[in-house]
């Protein structure tokens, strides 16, 4: 985006913006606020960039424990028991669950050899980790890129931050960590699970909060698992 669009965005002078680029000029709190939302900033980096121009933030990060998100508790859970008899989890922008409904639970149980509590996993060590789900992902040679491609575009703000790109560097070779932007863009592409003869294939779907307010409620996405054949159909995790 250009200086002069960028301040038309904005609603504000071209002069003025140039002039705080510049250092000449100090930017006023609700000034930073106009140019965060013009350039859409997620709320985190919002409050970081108050924070740099000596402003209190503008957005609290409350736990998800606490009363004021029992609203948004509440409608987690609903989705997840809803979503039942398949599986569905919520995550935080560096992809670890946080709740899961039972057939996730049941699920991650069977697939994985020593499975510890599901909101403690990592969906992105789960996938590539050889002594995790990796082994029992049949189209592991679609699916690996096809998640790479997701780190990078549901990344908030639409670029992995530093945690983000540190569990790249942990998982992955050098030349495995960028999207690979010369694949073909699928409309789907389903992941495949097999062990021990029975073989269930999902594709996925993300819902995330309308109109955040708070750093939290922003960053949660429920991922919620769908049947991609009929035996998946009838597939049951007790």
């Amino acid at each position: 985006m250009s200086q002069l669009a960028l301040a038309h965005h904005a609603q504000v002078s071209p002069r003025h913006l140039s002039f705080v680029e510049s250092g000449r000029s100090t930017p006023s709190r609700e000034w930073i606020m106009g140019l965060a939302g013009a350039l859409q900033i997620p709320l985190r980096e919002r409050n970081d960039l108050l924070l740099a121009a000596g402003y209190a933030p503008a957005y609290r990060e409350t736990s998800i424990a606490e009363p004021a998100m029992a609203t948004i508790r509440a409608a987690l859970e609903r989705v997840l028991t809803h979503h039942e008899p398949y599986p569905a989890v919520v995550m935080d922008r560096h992809w670890n669950i946080t709740q899961a409904n039972h057939p996730a639970e049941v699920m991650f149980r069977y697939l994985r050899a020593t499975p510890p509590a599901t909101a403690s996993a990592n969906v992105i060590r789960l996938m590539f980790d050889p002594r995790e789900l990796r082994p029992h992902v049949a189209n592991w040679d679609e699916v690996a890129p096809a998640l790479i491609q997701r780190v990078h575009r549901e990344a908030v703000g639409g670029l992995p931050d530093a945690t983000t790109r540190a569990l790249l560097e942990e998982i992955l070779p050098p030349d495995r960590r960028g999207p690979d932007l010369r694949a073909p863009l699928l409309p789907v592409v389903p992941v495949t699970f097999a062990k021990d003869g029975l073989t269930v294939s999902y594709f996925s779907m993300i819902t995330t909060v309308g109109t955040p307010q708070d750093v939290t409620a922003q960053e949660l996405r429920v991922e919620s698992f769908y049947p991609a054949d009929p035996e998946t159909v009838r597939h049951r995790w007790t």
